[in-house]
């Protein structure tokens, strides 16, 4: 047995070691082990995909330009893979040993500003595209390791020295590592859209995979002594205990109680909203902003305990029948407003079966909490930014959100709050749902999965959001990443077809721009409007229209057409003479690039021969002047389709110059940007909801698709513009649904109003 006078081994949160001394040194020394060597094996595992994905990129690649770049960055990787793993991990080496210093030398106390945040100045459009991928992955994967990371701060904290340690600041954090690569990455030399697709890969390989090198250094440090007994409490910080003993705190709680979720950011902000709320449901009950006095002898108002009680069991009942808690989703405004009230007299009730006794009213805070959270389900209700069939699953979460926000107050106050960010990506998804685009009801169960979970499993643990709202960004990221595969090939058949269209336009005006004006022969006509015409549409598809080939092909339709003018002179005759060898050669060269045989092009310019002896005064049979005459007889194969039916359709086919219009509906057009959702009624009862994926560089038409990826419209400007006039088309809100409920339920109660029903009107 250990002697009592013997020094425990166990280190607490309030001990701290220094990083310089043999057993801080130690420990620092064996987290450092650990990182290396799992960060070696990841980061050679990540280097192993680039060559693949590069490869792949390459072969799909839009042009050989695009190509040769993802080729030489397959080269560029190849050559520089050993210096950028040797950086990466020198630079993680490095800053696990120079932590503590660098802490302390922090000017201001320490403080640092997070990772990705910067100083507003000019910034070049790479480095832009490179940051946002970097702070892109870093809140995803912080957000997902928040369990994990929690322990490793604390237990470095310790072994640092007491340095308070977060996830931005944590030398081994994914803020920490991904910077670490990305100073890595400034030794390869290749182009931004190559380094884009290697931190998408750092992504997937290194960071996807943090959990076990953080669970092996908790293990270690476990072993070690350091905090064994640790448990993770920030997302319970104001939980259910914390809530229930204080009897539910005010929203203007102080700093003590506002727990993990008070951020530099916008502790202040949410401050003032909350005071801005609780000012206004005052004003509207007429009294001060605190809890009524309680007259001697009356019923004890229910403490925050006994409403998460009854709630819990309204929670029960409410899964079991599978019902709304507000009603049906075509309840109007006044009859939402008093299912508000009615929950609280369900409430009420509930309680005096529990104590024996039903309680008068609740606390003017817990009375503000349910009103509260009642006319955020309103806004649900009637929010057109959500389908109808959303609106009713989502309004079913009432009872878990009212329980959440007495349990933690600061629901409202924090845009992090997980249960907050689990409704406002729940009401994205189902922003671009419609029943076409669901057709295998995956988007739907899941959203289903999700309600029924909270209204099933929630008891006290806020951290059930947090868990949710992984599981939906995971089943998000795998439908995206479908859908953009989807989309892409749908933005790229679109491109292919404009550059087709653009490419036969342009050939048709440079063809009737020629033969305008002149009587050619049914042999030249044909030739010229037909097999040469198209051509032209290869020429420029393939080479482009400030080629040389192109203004070769053009120089040939000018001779050609020169070539059926009348030769009654000498020098007339000799002058046709010398061209008809070049004549023949292009049309040999031409003919074959367009699908012509060899026997249909000896054909062809047999006739022309005919035609030709004809011009220069050579006796020709009759009939074989009729037979080059006969448009019929042209030898062209099928397959080569005249660019139109007629020279009228051909000029028609130039599109029309549209004059800018500076109505609200040209001008909101012009601000659509991709990504932006919108919603088109084709029909009296079909609606369908598709988001802007590509404005064509060509044409300037807007190309729709759905959530799968899959193609919905395409539309001009102004058919966009006309349709949002006709209210046929309608933008949806891009905005976060809490912010917008918020700032509609701050709206509606600053407006004057019953002061008995501060519900939305």
């Amino acid at each position: 047995m250990k002697d009592a006078s013997e020094p425990s081994n166990i280190v607490s949160l309030t001990q701290r070691l220094d990083p310089s001394s043999e057993r801080g040194g130690a420990l620092l020394n064996n987290v450092r082990d650990v990182a290396g060597r799992r960060l070696q094996i990841l980061i050679n595992g990540m280097f192993e995909h680039v060559d693949d994905a590069l490869f792949d990129l390459a072969e799909k690649a839009e042009n050989n330009a695009a190509q040769m770049h993802y080729f030489d960055g397959m080269r560029e990787v190849r050559k520089r893979r050993p210096i950028v793993e040797r950086a990466f991990l020198t630079h993680v080496s490095r800053e696990l040993s120079d932590f503590a210093t660098n802490q302390r030398n922090v000017p201001g106390n320490g403080i640092q500003l997070p990772v990705g945040t910067a100083e507003l100045s000019l910034v070049a459009d790479n480095e832009l595209e490179e940051s946002l991928a970097i702070t892109s992955m870093i809140g995803k994967n912080e957000t997902r390791l928040t369990r994990e990371l929690f322990a490793v701060n604390q237990r470095l904290s310790v072994i640092y020295g007491g340095l308070k340690i977060e996830d931005g600041t944590n030398p081994i954090g994914p803020a920490a590592l991904s910077q670490a690569f990305r100073s890595a990455m400034r030794e390869l030399n290749a182009e931004m859209r190559v380094k884009l697709i290697i931190y998408k890969l750092f992504d997937r390989y290194v960071l996807a995979s943090l959990d076990e090198l953080y669970q092996e250094i908790n293990a270690e440090l476990i072993r070690a002594g350091v905090l064994p007994q640790l448990r993770h409490e920030v997302l319970r910080s104001g939980g259910a205990g914390a809530g229930a003993r204080t009897g539910g705190a005010t929203p203007g709680m102080d700093a003590s109680q506002e727990g993990a979720y008070v951020t530099e950011d916008d502790g202040s902000a949410s401050s003032e909203l909350l005071q801005t709320l609780q000012t206004l449901f005052s004003a509207r009950r007429g009294a001060p902003a605190t809890a009524m006095r309680i007259p001697a002898g009356a019923v004890q108002m229910p403490s925050a305990n006994e409403l998460i009680g009854a709630l819990s069991v309204l929670q029960s009942q409410a899964a079991i029948s599978q019902q709304l808690p507000l009603g049906g989703g075509n309840s109007n405004a006044l009859e939402l407003a008093g299912e508000v009230q009615q929950l609280k007299e369900h409430l009420l009730a509930q309680i005096g079966s529990l104590r024996g006794e039903k309680p008068s009213q609740v606390s003017t805070i817990d009375e503000d909490t349910i009103d509260l959270v009642g006319m955020l389900f309103e806004f649900i209700l009637e929010d057109r930014n959500l389908p109808t069939e959303m609106q009713v699953l989502l309004a079913r979460l009432q009872i878990p959100y009212l329980k959440a926000a007495i349990i933690d107050r600061k629901l409202f106050a924090h845009r992090q709050h997980p249960a907050r960010r689990l409704l406002d990506n729940l009401a994205d998804a189902a922003k671009g749902w419609s029943a076409d685009s669901d057709r295998d009801h995956r988007l739907h169960d899941k959203v289903k999965s999700i309600v029924d979970r909270l209204l099933q499993d929630f008891d006290d643990d806020i951290t059930i959001f947090e868990r949710l709202c992984v599981e939906l960004q995971e089943f998000q990221d795998i439908s995206r990443r479908r859908a953009e595969l989807a989309e892409q090939r749908v933005a790229e058949s679109t491109r292919g077809r404009e550059k087709l269209e653009q490419a036969r336009r342009r050939a048709a005006r440079e063809i009737l721009s020629r033969i305008d004006g002149h009587t050619l022969p049914p042999l030249i006509h044909g030739v010229l409007s037909r097999a040469w015409a198209n051509y032209l549409v290869l020429t420029i598809l393939r080479q482009g229209e400030e080629s040389s080939e192109f203004r070769d092909a053009l120089r040939f339709a000018n001779d050609f057409i020169d070539s059926t003018k009348p030769a009654r002179t000498l020098d007339e005759r000799r002058a046709l003479r010398q061209m008809l060898p070049g004549i023949e050669r292009a049309l040999r060269r031409g003919l074959a690039n367009v699908a012509f045989q060899e026997s249909d092009i000896d054909r062809l310019l047999a006739q022309l021969h005919t035609y030709y002896r004809h011009q220069l005064g050579e006796a020709v049979p009759e009939a074989e002047i009729q037979a080059v005459e006969e448009p019929s007889s042209l030898p062209i194969p099928e397959s080569i389709q005249p660019i139109a039916e007629s020279e009228a359709e051909l000029a028609r086919s130039e599109p029309e110059v549209e004059a800018a219009v500076d109505t609200p509906e040209m001008l909101l057009v012009a601000e659509l940007k991709p990504g932006t959702w919108l919603e088109f009624t084709t029909g009296p009862e079909t609606v369908e909801r598709a988001k802007l994926s590509w404005i064509s560089p060509m044409s300037g038409r807007y190309l729709f698709v759905n959530r799968r990826g899959l193609k919905v419209a395409d539309h001009a400007p102004h058919e966009l513009a006309e349709a949002l006039a006709r209210g046929t088309a309608r933008v949806l809100d891009s905005t976060a649904l809490f912010d917008r409920a918020l700032d509609a339920i701050v709206g509606r109660l600053s407006q004057p109003a019953s002061a008995t029903n501060p519900a939305i009107e």
